[in-house]
């Protein structure tokens, strides 16, 4: 199963009144490290596995003080963490690089992108509806 389309899905679900999408790109990996989107598609987030591995062990311990330590890495830049809810979601950030929305599913880490100068809450939306689908799916 390709998973690359839940990108777009994701992206379309950012748009705000004017119609402009937020978020500009997007992946989802598993909680044990593994990449469900590919490089592939137009709209990914290239996150290496070691830096997925640290998320998804993150997320599955419900440790998220590394990230308060040292900041959310994706793409090889260092976001700096703002909060963590639930146990189920972190915002970070990135001065003139944009923001990160990460939530979790059940066995996933959805990975969401607001682009600098995008409202982060339209991409904390997309990224919702997209974790909030796969637990419904049982994933």
């Amino acid at each position: 199963m390709s998973w690359d389309s839940y990108i777009d899905n994701l992206i379309a679900h950012t748009k705000d009144a004017t119609g402009s999408a937020n978020a500009d790109k997007a992946c989802i990996i598993g909680l044990d490290g593994s990449k469900w989107t590919t490089d592939a598609a137009p709209a990914a987030i290239k996150i290496t596995a070691a830096e997925a591995a640290t998320i998804g062990k993150a997320f599955k311990s419900r440790d998220f003080s590394p990230f308060m330590s040292s900041g959310v890495t994706v793409e090889g830049i260092k976001y700096q963490f703002l909060r963590e809810e639930d146990n189920k979601l972190v915002l970070a950030k990135k001065k003139d690089l944009g923001a990160l929305t990460l939530q979790t599913s059940k066995t996933g880490v959805v990975i969401g992108h607001t682009k600098e100068g995008g409202q982060q809450g339209n991409t904390n939306k997309g990224v919702a509806t997209i974790a909030e689908y796969l637990e419904s799916l049982n994933m």
